[in-house]
């Protein structure tokens, strides 16, 4: 069914107001259709938008009428009053059709619409007799006020009255009460959502049954975004035929009946409100934005507050009954009073970002975004960047941009209320308060008049639409109605016409936004600083003082990051500009470029903060001559910058060049008429100023204005042709296809890129690629620029009204611009290629140690970052060192990279990584992503076992040939032939030479003596050994075997040997006698001297009542080639026996002596683990079968004959009571199953150490424990946990657990070997099988660790961080064993028994737990000299095949690094840091010998064995020739003479206690991580080779600096992983001595060595502590301490003061306060006292005596009591005011002091006191008078103060 029209008033159309066509759709938006009973009339206004978006209001009264079937009614309609009806043939029922009565009008009244639409129906409906044509004349032609404010009374005629009221305000809206409604049936949250989704441009649709309601709502939505005008489609009741509407793709706010709600679920893009059931559904597919926050938060604060009151005191215990909510009207009005208060903080301040580019005749007003959203620090929002490029706020800029017009509320607000909404923040009542002061004005606009008379309008009676018999509405007659609007027409004309009086003014500016918002504090301090150093930098270069340029520059490149430092640049450099021209030289044009390049670096395209336009003029400013008449201006080298191909940036440059133009010729003609006053003014005032004026201007003068401002416009564009082409154009214009065709045509690229063209951001899309042809590539990058011109210049132009003819003219002019620019540009381009080229970085050369040789010259290479994050400055801070750009130099000794970072913001920092070439593991390929223009590049990945990682791409440059020729070179250094071509050798040759085999031997004697030795250890194998069998000695006879103690120190070696021995006679051939005394010379031998365990001597003699001696047997290195010569064996152990005995071990190494405990003669032994048959019969259990003698048995039978002897060695090996076991332990601790031995009811039990768990027993504290703490102890270090419930003390929980008696020989062997084996009963050695690990997983563990330490790339999966990569490499777990094998041996020792260590070989852990055994046990072990012995002894004598575990040679190419020694190192590392006060040693000197013993550059550590070294001929080499001075061929050589030099290798902290066994924890939780592993120093690479990181001294800065006037600072940057701490900052003693070198250097004395003068202090401080001993409690410097038998691990605290170098180096600080240093008589030696002086304590401790003296003041000053103290070292009398009192009031130099006499009492003086308690002491400048409280006082005062000046 359709509605028709049935009578429309008046007939034709008004001239303003054309009738809205389509208007029958929106009086029944569900559709026409017939109902079968009457519904009561209805009221609804529809709003209709016209083409011109003039809003029509529909108001539609609607009632329904009877229809038969028969008639057919057409409708009826008047208009602005029209009635529709509808009806079709149906059966004979009575039904009811819908007619209209309709008014249209342009006017928003609703209430007297409803008024008058129901006084027509009642006049009908109830039949009034008033004529209804009357009444509808009367409608159609009354007046309506139009002046704000007004209201008139109107009267339709049929004695009805009502009153029309308009707004005061037009531009506010009226909302009545819909925007409180809205809130109410929606919710603070669902409206907000709709709020910013309209602002943000979405699709909004509203549902409801109630066409009034969903008017109201949407009337409510457009009131909420005032002042913002919503410009889509609005249509409040949308009628069911139109619903195809919203599907549109624009945005909308629209209005559907809910009927139709199943239609609207298809929409995917729209948000839904469905009013009647309170929802908002945003689909997925839509975001929608929110405010910014704090607003948000603060707008839903304000919100609650205004529709719920009663929230704030809804806790509180006796709540106000004064609070609750306004009327639904006010509260519409708060409501909406809150949203324009959020607009006026939104938009604070956005008068300042207009840009006015035209004034007459009409103002053409900008606004510029970026600027706006920078000030206001949302550049990154969301929502308010979609506002600003909305069409609401487009309109906005329109509508309230102009500078004079009428100004409402909200101008007001946003211009003077902002800075009070800021005050009032987080104050609730202030905020209401404001709320409800805007309600009121909001309120007062929409009802002027609010106690007006009330409407009189007649209402029809109740029920009358229920009538049966009503007449139908009748026709009216058209000719009444048109007569009276005709009469009314023809009065109107009489009456003046209505004006609305605008009163309009200039629109207030406000305050600028950077003065409301607070800035922080620090960061102006901090960019204060920063500022100053930029400013300083660019006064430097236009100084040409450049080389303090050169030295500022890296800081002011860093600076450049922040936005004030960007700021303070353009504003210097604009400082250095005359006539719009700077010329520069080629330096400083330079350093400038990279400023300015760096500044734009971070600019986005939008430029929000100005830089780029700052920089703009100042980039066709600077410029430099390159030959006569070519110039080089800035900008053709700042390009590669994204902001220049944004044609938004142009645009806002344009338009402010222009506003300022426009002022500036406005201003002119100000200033000639207003001479005095300032020009200040903003060009919006000027603005505003001339358009008061236009009205009152001459039509000539009117037309001269709009023609300067348009030539204004059009020069400026002229201009900025000009200025685009110089920006778009590259220098080398070929370069543009090149740029595009690499296909870096997006955005992000261009601004990344380095290349110098960079005009292919937005300018690539409007690119064609027609241009195939070759000639057409000059002419295609101009008509690139001129297609981005003109399209710049056509939309700039249009908008600021250039006139077409002018328009013409620029679009002919671009191709011109661009072609001369073009033209100049290639001679630029020409000449700037005649330049020297950008150097590529310098390659630098680095620094190579004496004798050191490059094989390749440096490679240009970039080194790439590893997985360590330090060197790129990511998490930790710090600069991004990584990638640098720089050269790989391969020498005979390293592999070394030397380069500065590729980041220009750290400055001109040197990066060195290398590490020697024998210490390379492993070499491997990598591909890497170029992030430039996406390829892949080639690197090679080379590591080190010294923890190093080179991560390196060739250069473009290096040809893959040369990378190949390196990778063979390295190879081949790697890996030489021969060991004599290591560098250890090859030092100081050519590296030609270095690759060949030597052709002559050095020294022809000693290879004789090789020969020699070669020789009879081949021979010696086949020799025939006769055998005994051996019976142990019955009990009785071992009691009388027992030796006694022997404290002799000299034994003699036995030379008597059997038939078989090694020589035929029975004294030594004089061949070898050469071989004795180089044997004797090694450090085995003079170990065994120290141990007491003989010397050898030509003597055949030798005492029987020595257990040991020492064997020759081994003397030609025959019988083991992997031992020393000489060995330590039991006495009455024939040589011969020996043979025998070494084919039962692993590699022949059989048990051997290499220490003895000084106090229980204990002996520690080695060997290689047991050969399987040895095993056999050596622990063959009673039980096993035999099979008779037989060779395996003999030999067995030696063996335990052999331990036996050693046994019998031990002074007390037969204790009473027989032995002691460590097999009583249950299998709950041990792991394995014990098995009782039915003959002798043992038990027999695997011990091995399971995971690391629980604390050591509490043995350690005494070190003297008793065999039960002694055997729990060490049982649970075996079992590697505490037993169930033992105690802290160590016993245990059940004492049937343990044997009471200890074993004389344990030995510790492999689980492996030993398992299931039964000890005789009847022996004294007990077997304990430990399970440790083998070489190949210290092997594994290592590579762990180095990939954990050193990881090739940043970790990617989320369990693979660093810990957990250290925790799966169990590198500490194995260090957590050895120590625990090795304290259990420590403890055996230290109780009596004596050990065998036979695990493995022999030569890998053996000597792991050996050495550290000695070195826990033996204090001199833990000297530097000691040391140095102990690894000759055991690692280098013992032969640990260091060639074979380090891959020295080609030979052991296939193997690869087994890191044992590294392991013992680590070990002592770990001992070191739990007693740092036990080691003369530092940790650096640990860290030295871990770096060289891989290294290859000293032959210590060469070779598997002495045997090996002995063939090469280097063992003895150096006897009787002079030691080569410059390459030391030993490290101990090169260690001894380095420490003379430098304290690098001495430990301070060295208090040793004599004798302390130290026992370490062991625990994991205990052990620390090396920094070896960790630590680098990218300055100047590893510090070990100490030639080469001793650069040039510190102060030669500080002298410059000061020279500069720059203000002095002590505060010093270090880089981690870049400096080197321990130079940079010394420790204070190191920096001391080091003081005091260069005071004795600068005196002209001969500097004395270090050690000397460390050894001088201790010596001081003893003998001071000596003299002060009465006084005091004894607390030497460092050298001793009154710790007992504790961890003596406390640090040592040591601080330097500012003022002055004090130092307190007391241990105790208990006693550091009575502790009272004296330098002793100083008999004329005044370098003593001086160098005490460096050492001295604070000055309140240097009190020798003190005590309270009264003395008088200056002339006619009272006598006061002071506390004086007498300070011999400094050879002072101080005094204070009280006791405590720490600042001293004066002193009196004893110096001056030339008497002491007894005084006399003057005035004032003390009453009390005898006169002999008075005395004076008279000094050169005054006398000074005391008074003691008595006289012996006053006598002990007078004698120390005569001994001080006596010393003196």
């Amino acid at each position: 069914m359709v509605g028709q029209i049935l009578q429309r008033f008046p007939e034709k159309d008004w001239e303003d107001n054309p009738f809205p066509q389509g208007i029958e759709l929106f009086c029944q938006p569900s559709g026409w259709q017939l109902f079968t009973e009457r519904n009561p009339p209805n009221f609804f206004v529809a709003v209709l938008t016209d083409i011109n978006s003039e809003r029509h209001y529909c108001a539609c009264f609607t009632f329904w009428e009877a229809v038969e079937i028969i008639q057919v009614t057409r409708g009826d309609e008047e208009e602005e009053e029209e009635e529709m009806d509808s009806s079709l043939p149906v059966q004979p029922v009575q039904l009811f059709a819908p007619k209209s009565l309709v008014l249209v009008s342009r006017l928003d009244h609703t209430e007297v619409f409803r008024n008058s639409l129901g006084l027509i129906y009642t006049i009908y409906v109830d039949g009034l007799s008033v004529s209804l044509e009357n009444v509808i004349g009367n409608l159609l032609t009354c007046t309506i006020p139009i002046t704000g404010g007004a209201q008139r009374t109107i009267s339709l005629g049929a004695g009805d009255r009502q009153v029309i009221q308009t707004p005061i305000n037009d531009s506010l809206p009226i909302s009545s009460c819909s925007v409180a409604l809205l809130f109410r049936q929606l919710g603070i949250t669902n409206v907000l959502y709709l709020f910013c989704a309209a602002l943000t441009e979405h699709k909004i649709l509203f549902l409801s049954s109630s066409y009034q309601r969903l008017t109201d709502a949407c009337r409510a939505l457009l009131a909420l975004m005032f002042p913002l005008k919503y410009s889509f489609t609005y249509v409040p009741i949308l009628p069911a035929q139109l619903l195809e509407v919203l599907s549109t793709p624009t945005p909308f706010i629209i209005g559907v009946s809910s009927i139709f709600q199943a239609e609207t679920q298809e929409l995917l893009d729209v948000v839904i409100a469905d009013l009647d059931g309170g929802t908002v559904t945003v689909p997925e597919c839509v975001h929608i934005s929110l405010l910014p926050e704090p607003l948000l938060q603060q707008t839903r604060e304000a919100l609650s507050m205004v529709l719920d009151p009663e929230l704030e005191v809804a806790d509180v215990a006796f709540p106000p009954s004064t609070v609750s909510a306004s009327s639904l009207k006010m509260q519409d009005k708060e409501i909406r009073a809150v949203f324009l208060r959020l607009f006026a903080q939104l938009l604070q301040g956005y008068r300042w970002c207009l840009h006015i580019i035209r004034i007459h005749p009409e103002p053409v007003i900008r606004f510029h975004k970026a600027a706006f959203l920078a000030q206001r620090g949302l550049v990154e929002d969301d929502f308010l960047t979609k506002v600003l490029e909305g069409m609401a706020f487009a309109g906005f800029v329109t509508e309230r941009g102009a500078p004079y017009r009428p100004i409402d509320l909200f101008d007001e607000l946003v211009a003077y209320e902002v800075k009070r909404m800021h005050a009032d923040k987080g104050n609730k009542q202030k905020i209401l308060r404001h709320i409800k002061e805007l309600a009121e004005k909001l309120y007062k606009n929409e009802n002027p008049y609010p106690a007006v008379t009330m409407h009189k309008v007649q209402k029809p009676t109740e029920g009358c639409h229920l009538r049966l018999h009503q007449k139908p509405f009748p026709r009216l007659d058209e000719g009444t109605v048109q007569w009276i609007i005709d009469q009314a027409t023809a009065k109107m004309q009489t009456a003046p016409p209505a004006v609305k009086a605008e009163k309009k003014c200039t629109v207030p500016l406000g305050t600028p936004i950077a003065a409301i918002l607070e800035r922080n504090g620090n960061a102006l301090a901090n960019s204060a600083r920063r500022l100053e150093v930029v400013r300083n930098c660019i006064s430097y270069i236009f100084e040409n003082k450049m080389l303090e340029a050169k030295k500022l520059l890296p800081a002011v490149l860093r600076a450049m990051k922040g936005r004030s430092a960007r700021h303070c640049l353009t504003q210097e450099l604009n400082l250095h500009v005359q006539q719009n021209r700077a010329m520069l030289d080629h330096e400083q044009f330079n350093m400038v470029v990279r400023m300015m390049n760096c500044c734009l670096q971070d600019c986005t395209a939008m430029d929000e903060h100005g830089i780029a336009a700052a920089l703009l003029p100042l980039v066709t400013a600077f410029c430099r001559k390159l030959s006569p008449g070519v110039t080089q201006f800035a900008y053709s080298c700042v390009q590669e910058h994204v902001v220049w191909t944004n044609i938004q940036f142009w645009e806002a440059m344009f338009y402010c060049d222009v506003q300022n133009h426009i002022r500036a010729l406005y201003l002119e003609s100000t200033e000639e008429n207003h001479a005095g006053e300032p020009a200040e003014k903003a060009a919006l005032e000027i603005a505003s100023e001339q358009l008061r004026l236009w009205p009152t201007m001459s039509r000539e003068k009117q037309q001269e204005l709009i023609q300067k401002e348009e030539s204004t416009v059009f020069s400026q564009a002229i201009h900025y042709a000009s200025r685009m082409s110089y920006l778009l154009l590259p220098l080398d214009t070929s370069k543009n296809r090149l740029l595009r065709s690499s296909g870096l045509g997006d955005v992000e690229s261009v601004s990344n890129s380095f290349v110098t063209n960079s005009i292919a951001g937005s300018v690539t899309e409007s690119y064609d690629t027609e241009s195939g042809f070759e000639d057409a590539e000059l002419s295609d990058v101009a008509n690139y620029v001129v297609r981005f011109i003109n399209r710049f210049v056509d939309k700039v132009c249009t908008e600021s009204g250039v006139t077409n003819e002018h328009l013409k003219g620029l679009h002919i002019m671009i191709p011109d611009i661009v072609q001369m620019h073009i033209e100049t540009l290639d001679a630029v381009y020409r000449e700037s290629k005649r330049l020297p080229a950008t150097q590529k970085p310098k390659l630098l050369c680095p620094s190579l140690l004496v004798g050191e040789e490059c094989v390749m010259e440096g490679l240009r290479v970039y080194l790439m970052p590893d997985g360590r994050e330090e060197a790129t400055g990511q998490n930790n801070g710090g600069p991004p060192l990584l990638p640098a750009e720089g050269a790989i130099f391969l020498t005979t000794y390293r592999i070394i990279f030397k380069g500065t970072p590729t980041d220009p913001l750290v400055g001109e920092q040197v990066v060195i990584r290398s590490f020697p070439i024998a210490s390379l593991t492993k070499e491997e390929k990598f591909s890497i992503q170029i992030k430039r223009d996406s390829s892949t590049q080639e690197g090679l990945q080379l590591r080190s076992c010294t923890f190093q990682l080179l991560r390196i791409t060739f250069n473009e440059e290096v040809a893959s040939e040369s990378a190949e020729v390196f990778r063979k070179h390295l190879n081949k250094l790697r890996y030489p032939q021969h060991v004599r071509g290591t560098f250890a050798f090859t030092m100081g040759q050519s590296p030609k030479q270095a690759m060949q085999p030597k052709a002559k031997e050095k020294n022809s004697a000693i290879r004789t003596f090789s020969r020699n030795v070669m020789k009879n250890a081949r021979t010696i194998g086949h020799q025939y050994v006769t055998r005994k069998k051996y019976t142990p000695p019955t009990w009785e006879q071992r009691g009388s075997q027992q030796f006694h103690e022997d404290n002799e120190d000299e034994i003699s070696v036995s030379e008597e040997m059997d038939r078989s021995t090694l020589t035929p006679s029975t004294t030594i051939k004089p061949s070898d006698k050469m071989t004795m005394s180089h044997l004797v010379e090694r450090a085995c031998c003079r170990d065994y001297q120290r141990l007491g365990l003989g010397t050898l001597s030509n003597s055949l003699t030798r005492s029987k009542s020595e257990p040991f001696r020492i064997s020759t047997v081994n003397r030609m290195y025959a019988i083991c080639r992997s031992y020393p010569g000489l060995l330590i064996v039991p006495q009455n152990i024939q040589d011969n026996t020996i043979q025998r005995i070494s084919r039962c071990y692993r590699q022949n190494r059989f048990p051997v002596v290499c220490w003895r405990n000084a106090r229980t003669k204990a002996v520690l032994l080695r060997s290689g683990g047991l050969h399987s048959k040895g095993v056999a019969s050596l622990f063959k259990a009673p039980n096993a079968p035999t099979s008779g003698p037989s060779q395996t048995d003999s030999t067995s039978l030696e063996q335990e004959k052999y331990l036996q002897a050693v046994i019998n060695s031990m002074p007390h090996y037969a204790d009473a009571g027989g032995r002691n076991t460590l097999s009583g332990f249950t299998s709950a601790y041990m792991g394995t199953r014990c098995t009782p031995d039915p003959s002798t009811g043992m038990l027999v039990t695997t011990l091995f150490p399971p995971h690391p768990a629980g604390k050591w027993g509490s043995i350690r504290a005494s070190g003297r424990a008793s065999s039960y703490a002694l055997n729990m102890d060490v049982g649970s270090r075996l079992a590697g946990k505490d037993l169930l419930s033992a105690q802290h003390n160590g016993a245990p929980a059940e004492a049937s657990f343990l044997r009471r008696h200890r074993a004389s020989l344990y030995i510790i062997g492999d689980k492996s070997q030993l398992k299931g084996v039964k000890p005789d009963p009847l022996q004294h050695w007990e077997a304990v099988p430990v399970e440790v690990f083998d070489v190949r997983q210290v092997k594994a563990s290592f590579k762990k660790l180095l990939k954990a330490c050193v990881p090739s790339g940043v970790a990617t999966e989320a369990g693979s961080t660093y810990l957990c990569s250290l925790e799966e490499s169990e590198w500490l777990t194995q260090i957590h064993k050895i120590l625990k094998v090795s304290v259990l041996v420590v403890e055996l020792l230290d109780t009596g028994s004596s050990v065998l260590v036979s695990l493995e070989d022999g030569w890998d852990i053996t000597t792991q737990v050996v050495s550290l055994v000695q070195l826990l046990s033996d204090p001199y072990y833990r000297t530097m000299e000691g040391f140095r012995l102990l690894v000759e002894k055991e690692w280098l004598s013992f032969g640990h095949r260091f060639s074979y575990r380090s891959a020295q040679t080609a030979a052991n190419q296939s193997g690869s690094f087994f890191p044992v020694f590294l392991q013992f190192l680590d070990c002592v590392h770990q001992i070191h840091l739990q007693f740092p006060m036990e080691f003369e040693f530092s940790q650096y000197y640990l860290k030295f010998l871990s770096y060289h013993h891989v290294s290859n550059r000293f032959r210590t550590f060469l070779l598997d064995s002495d045997y090996e070294r002995i063939e090469l001929g280097l063992l003895y080499e150096e006897k009787g020739e002079r030691k080569c001075q410059q390459a030391y061929k030993s490290v101990w050589d090169y260690i001894d003479r380095l420490n003379k030099k430098t304290p690098v290798f001495f430990n301070y902290m060295y208090a040793p206690e004599d004798g302390e066994v130290l026992r370490p924890y062991s625990n994991v939780s205990n052990l620390k991580v090396w920094d070896y592993y960790t630590a680098e120093t990218l300055a100047e690479g590893p510090s070990y080779d100490w030639e080469l990181v001793q650069g040039p001294a510190e102060p030669a800065d500080e002298a410059e600096r000061q020279e500069t006037g720059a203000p002095q600072s002590k505060r010093r940057i270090i880089w981690p992983c870049y400096d080197n701490r321990s130079r940079m900052e010394p420790d204070a003693i190191s920096k001391l001595l080091e003081e005091l070198h260069n005071l004795e250097v600068e005196l002209g004395h001969m500097p004395e060595r270090w050690k000397d003068t460390w050894d001088k202090v201790k010596a001081s401080q003893r003998t001071e502590a000596r003299q002060e001993g009465s006084r005091m409690v004894s607390s030497s410097l460092l050298m001793s301490s009154s710790l007992s038998h504790q961890r003596r691990s406390l640090g040592m605290y040591l601080q330097e003061p500012g003022m002055g170098s004090t130092l307190n180096l007391s241990l105790d600080s208990d006693t550091s306060s009575t502790s009272t240093p004296s330098s002793g008589k100083q008999g004329g030696r005044r370098s003593t006292s001086t160098l005490y002086n460096q050492f001295q304590m604070s000055e309140s401790e240097n009190r020798s005596y003190e005590g309270s003296l009264y003395k008088k003041g200056a002339f006619m000053k009272p006598w006061k009591p002071r506390w004086f103290v007498l300070d011999k070292t400094k050879h002072q009398l101080r005094y204070y005011n009280n006791r405590s009192d720490t600042e001293c009031k004066g002193v009196i130099d004893l110096a001056e002091v030339e008497s002491i006499t007894p005084g006399t009492p003057t005035m004032g003086a003390p009453k009390t006191v005898e006169e002999k308690a008075f005395f004076d002491l008279k000094t050169t400048k005054r006398v000074y008078n005391f008074c003691a409280q008595d006289v012996p006082l006053a006598q002990q005062w007078i004698d120390r103060i005569q001994s001080c000046l006596s010393d003196a």
